[in-house]
């Protein structure tokens, strides 16, 4: 009888409370989760995130040729379909936390995002469904943009892949981060190199999107305050997918005998992110460890805070940027020529690698942050935090660009955001703008960090 009560006391033991195995039976630890079991979470991020970003990478580009969106129209509208894919991720947590499993979140998710590609996919090979062919040139009357029925279509191909992306993005995190341990020492660093490598396979996954975008194009033709501390740097990050890519296309984008198309300008922050990744994992934080004498090395806050001064920086580089291009069209005569301006699109690449690198600190950190310091039963939901923050920033970039264009063009001046082409705009002004309102976040979330108090004293301890 003791010896039976034993082995089954040394049973419970090994149980992991709260958690069963693919056959319902309860999980064991030592025999279940770990980085094995999460490695199914990073490779299923690597293809929904190539999914995702080779649509989204050269959509910009695609409203303006073949829907003949405007810049500024062009570039509201990936930002509010961006914005909505990361903001209902907050719907795909709820359902992960309240009604079923965040593997059947997935399952569900991964179908509606299919289904979503599909009707995109239609709509881009059928010509019925394109607006009124049409020529353009400086000076010519503006191309009518798609409407009706046709822009129906194309909305719901875009709100479907955003429902979809929305369910993997509030589920897949959480589902990772349940496979450590967080009872103990290494099944805390574990996670926190998961969150890591998450954000490592989201770049991955990026880098191939725009591979296969520039290889298409070349050869087929076409908690809650510190998540609104991030909100301004996701808006900066918006600019990545709009702006900087419409600069690129002003600008000479040939390497050597290779024309680069304008699209592939996000393989430079994915490229620095991945290479950064592992260094950080490897080398930052144990030196980080040994010098401070905490379990974790670099906090979740010191983490995001990093990342927002980055972002800081990249706004203030691509604002001088802007200038010089600029510049150099006006010094060549070329401000109403649709040619390509003699100077390389390998400028633009400085603010990227500062926003790329912004973003794998501020993401990292507070996917982990929210996921460790929320309650177990509303962990998926209190990570979705992290993608409302990416939506959040993708609609304050819309209503940014809107704002102070209604702000700048009263008086019969012209808007800063307006003009016959990209050369006619002041974009400098504009990231000027986020430049100084980067500065201002960062001040609030230096007052709310210095206040908070972390609930996993883990986090802080040696």
């Amino acid at each position: 009888m003791a010896g039976g009560a034993m082995e089954d006391g040394t049973r419970e033991v090994e149980r992991w409370e709260g958690y069963v195995d693919w056959r319902s039976r309860p999980a064991v630890k030592g025999r279940h989760g770990g980085m094995v079991a999460a490695s199914f979470v990073l490779v299923a991020e690597v293809l929904e995130n190539l999914a995702f970003l080779a649509n989204a990478s050269n959509l910009v580009t695609y409203l303006m040729k073949s829907m003949h969106y405007s810049p500024a129209q062009s570039a509201t509208t990936v930002t509010n379909f961006m914005g909505t894919a990361f903001l209902l991720g907050l719907f795909g947590g709820f359902l992960s936390d309240a009604v079923c499993t965040t593997y059947a979140v997935y399952l569900i998710s991964a179908f509606v995002e299919f289904m979503g590609l599909v009707v995109l996919t239609i709509q881009a090979r059928s010509p019925s469904l394109m607006p009124p062919e049409c020529i353009k040139a400086v000076g010519a009357a503006p191309c009518e943009p798609v409407s009706g029925s046709k822009k129906a279509m194309l909305f719901v191909g875009l709100y479907m892949t955003a429902l979809g992306i929305g369910g993997i993005k509030g589920s897949l995190p959480s589902h990772g981060a349940e496979q450590f341990d967080e009872h103990t020492p290494r099944g805390r660093k574990g996670r926190s190199t998961f969150f890591n490598y998450f954000v490592f396979c989201l770049s991955c996954g990026a880098l191939i999107a725009v591979t296969f975008a520039v290889w298409v194009e070349d050869n087929k033709g076409w908690q809650w305050g510190f998540g609104i501390s991030t909100i301004m740097l996701n808006c900066c990050l918006a600019q990545l997918s709009t702006f900087s890519v419409e600069q690129a296309a002003t600008m000479n984008t040939h390497v050597g005998g290779l024309k680069v198309p304008p699209a592939s300008l996000p393989v430079f922050p994915v490229t620095f992110i991945i290479l950064l990744a592992p260094i950080y994992d490897h080398i930052i934080v144990p030196f980080a460890r040994r010098v401070t004498g905490t379990e974790m090395g670099i906090t979740h806050l010191q983490r995001i805070g990093t990342g927002l001064v980055l972002s800081i920086v990249a706004m203030a580089v691509a604002a001088v940027v802007e200038v010089k291009r600029k510049n150099v069209a006006t010094d060549a005569g070329m401000m109403d020529s649709a040619a390509p301006l003699p100077i390389t699109f390998f400028w633009i690449a400085f603010q990227y690698l500062f926003l790329g690198s912004a973003d794998l600190f501020t993401l990292a950190g507070l996917l982990e942050f929210f996921f460790s310091e929320a309650p177990p039963r509303m962990r998926s939901l209190a990570t979705s935090l992290s993608w409302a923050s990416l939506a959040l920033g993708y609609y304050l970039s819309s209503v940014l660009v809107t704002v102070v264009n209604s702000a700048t063009g009263r008086g019969g001046h012209r808007a800063w955001l307006e003009g016959a082409s990209l050369n006619h705009y002041h974009l400098e002004r504009f990231y000027w703008l986020m430049c100084v309102l980067s500065a201002l976040n960062y001040v609030f979330f230096l007052v709310l960090a210095i206040r908070y108090k972390y609930r996993n004293a883990g986090v802080i301890k040696g």
